[in-house]
């Protein structure tokens, strides 16, 4: 039964109202919405961004806290039926009704039939970009040196492991050089400089023939080019002469003119100009181009371009991003950011319980990996709709995914399979990679599934439970067996909890007939084993029939019962077309989107529509953005 709205003349008799005094909504009100933790939902990546509501800043001033309190107007009754979730509210009940924070709102409230809705206030002039310094990331580290030394053997693969920031591994704010990394980069440093003549110059790195180790006309054309190639920029006169001085006193030590490469080598790859990339320049804007297309280097046509002033407008900068989607090389850096964006890493390092999972295998792990990379690269490549990898019908099948699937074996290993009509998979959603990396060893997570749709491809920030909350469910009871639904209904039960998880669980109820590894299953199998006081006890396995209906919160229409109808929710989505734009947006520039990048984002985006959802056109627009 609904709950009747707050009478009218709640909103209406302003003659009863004590009088605001100044400052009152920054004073007073405002600190309940903090309290009550709204900004959490209510912001630009929040759950609750397609709202009108969304707060300011965390720094705001008090001028525009207040402006922000005036603008409220705008919600009517709404502003005091939803927090008190007369009106239903996603976000529960947060202030009970006859509550001091309730007199405090019904106050504002009236005070706002009085007032004028003031315009907003005008957007700050967007401040020129500061020069980032982004270090190489570990796959950018070894394609650079494969490309620049011809060494195939990936040591940044024995580097410590980077952390995911902002969902990605590129993210300025965590790369910093901790001791141990500096340690790694100098031990590679000297076993890259030791190989890279061995066998001789098979990777043509002296652009001249010495007469003689102290040949000074061809240790500075040496230093020059590789100082150009390794920095990506030339060298500066101060840097040439300082790496000569080093490679003349040790080719002079050793009598050879390829020691004094090789020391040259070894100090070139632990400078700040090898491990980072400045953005700024036309040398940088080459780097920016070649890292984001192809996750390494630039090559010789992007260095001839960038010392030629070719790369200084957004056409000349699109001519050689189509050029180069045109190389191998585009390929391996779209799969570098399709895995960290759909979050391949959790998938290769998770562990299954043999017991529930017996046909599991770290192989099978990657075969799942393999079929979502190779969809997606079907719709990039051949330029079709990006939003249909949620809703293709059809997978790169190996054998052991399709007896997975109990589908008929493919013709080739990953090659294409129609899925049957009645199999409810369709797209990304229905491949056991994404079903498998958001559950748990013995058994599926609706949490961890519903957390990861809001946070990957709707780009929606889930505030973390409240210091001191029991995470812990009920103890699974052989007298009263329950699904995974029925036990996460405690989560909607407790109001610590229901606000968020609201917002997650019921996602993941519409994909529970997907086990942990993706197979379909039509009720869940529960084992009561031996306990400690029967160690000889039989197992009991009972079965328990799984309802299998969600819904997205926030998203109109938005009601499914399997991954196919999922996925078209969510292709159909302009939160989720919207997401795909942000999170390529992140990895682009190593940074978290701010409001001031939103018209950059936005532009994009109606690019990316236009086009059709094509992927390629997502990644150029992107590119002649500028930073």
């Amino acid at each position: 039964m609904m709950r009747r709205p707050i009478p009218a003349w709640i909103f209406c008799c302003v003659a009863l109202q004590a009088q605001i005094e100044d400052r009152f909504f920054s004073a007073t009100l405002y600190p309940v919405f903090q309290e009550k933790n709204c900004r959490a939902c209510h912001v630009e990546n929040g759950v609750a961004s397609a709202t009108r509501l969304r707060f300011p800043s965390e720094t705001a001033s008090v001028e525009e806290v207040e402006h922000f309190g005036k603008q409220l107007a705008v919600l009517g009754p709404l502003l005091l039926n939803k927090p008190t979730n007369r009106v239903e509210h996603t976000g529960g009940k947060l202030i009970p009704p006859g509550s001091k924070e309730e007199s405090l709102l019904i106050r504002w409230v009236n005070h706002l039939a009085t007032v004028t809705v003031p315009p907003p206030l005008p957007a700050a002039e967007k401040p020129k970009a500061p020069a980032v310094m982004r270090r190489l990331t570990h796959s950018q580290y070894n394609n650079t040196v494969k490309d620049l030394l011809g060494d195939q053997t990936l040591p940044a693969n024995q580097f410590p492991q980077e952390d995911f920031v902002n969902g990605f591994k590129n993210q300025v704010e965590s790369q910093s050089v901790s001791p141990v990394l500096a340690e790694a980069y100098s031990t590679a440093a000297e076993r890259l400089a030791r190989n890279a003549f061995r066998g001789g110059d098979t990777n043509n790195l002296l652009p001249c023939r010495p007469s003689s180790p102290d040949d000074a006309t061809c240790r500075s054309k040496f230093i020059r080019s590789f100082g150009l190639k390794a920095f990506r920029r030339p060298l500066t006169e101060v840097e040439a002469r300082r790496y000569g001085d080093l490679f003349a006193a040790e080719a002079k030590r050793g009598g050879d003119f390829v020691r004094g490469a090789q020391a040259v080598i070894e100090a070139m790859l632990q400078a700040p100009g090898f491990l980072y990339r400045l953005e700024e320049g036309p040398y940088q804007v080459a780097s920016r181009l070649s890292y984001f297309l192809w996750d390494t280097m630039p090559d010789a046509e992007l260095f001839r371009a960038a010392a030629a002033g070719e790369l200084a407008r957004p056409e000349q900068v699109e001519k050689q991003a189509r050029r180069m989607l045109k190389d191998p090389r585009a390929r391996l850096a779209v799969d570098e950011f399709i895995s960290q964006w759909l979050r391949f890493d959790r998938l290769w390092s998770s562990v299954k319980d043999r017991r529930a999972y017996s046909e599991y295998t770290p192989e099978l792990g990657v075969a799942m990996t393999e079929e979502a990379r190779r969809l997606i690269a079907d719709k990039v490549w051949n330029d079709g709709n990006f939003m249909e990898i949620f809703t293709a019908e059809y997978g790169f099948l190996n054998s052991d995914l399709a007896g997975l699937y109990q589908f008929p074996k493919p013709a080739e290993e990953f090659g294409l399979v129609p899925f049957p009509p009645d199999s409810d998979r369709a797209g990304i959603l229905g491949q056991a990679a994404f079903l498998s990396l958001t559950s748990k060893p013995e058994e599926t997570s609706p949490t961890a599934r519903g957390l990861y749709i809001r946070e990957q491809l709707l780009c929606q920030h889930v505030p973390s439970p409240p210091p001191g909350t029991n995470m812990n469910l009920p103890l699974l009871q052989e007298s009263r067996p329950q699904t995974n639904q029925e036990r996460l209904l405690e989560h909607l039960s407790n109001q610590s909890c229901k606000s968020c998880h609201q917002l997650i669980d019921p996602i993941g109820f519409g994909l529970e007939k997907f086990d942990g590894i993706g197979r379909r299953r039509e009720k869940q199998s529960i084992t009561f084993g031996p306990t400690r006081a029967d160690r000889n006890r039989i197992p009991v396995t009972v079965q328990l029939a799984i309802e299998g209906k969600g819904i997205i919160a926030g998203i109109p229409n938005s009601a499914f019962t399997s991954p196919k109808e999922l996925g078209a929710v969510l292709a159909a989505s302009e939160q989720c077309q919207e997401c795909v734009v942000r999170q390529l947006f992140r990895y682009a520039f190593g940074r978290h989107e701010t409001p001031a990048d939103r018209p950059a984002i936005q532009k994009a985006y109606q690019k990316f529509r236009d086009s059709q959802f094509r992927f390629k056109e997502l990644m150029i627009s992107l590119v002649t953005l500028g930073g």
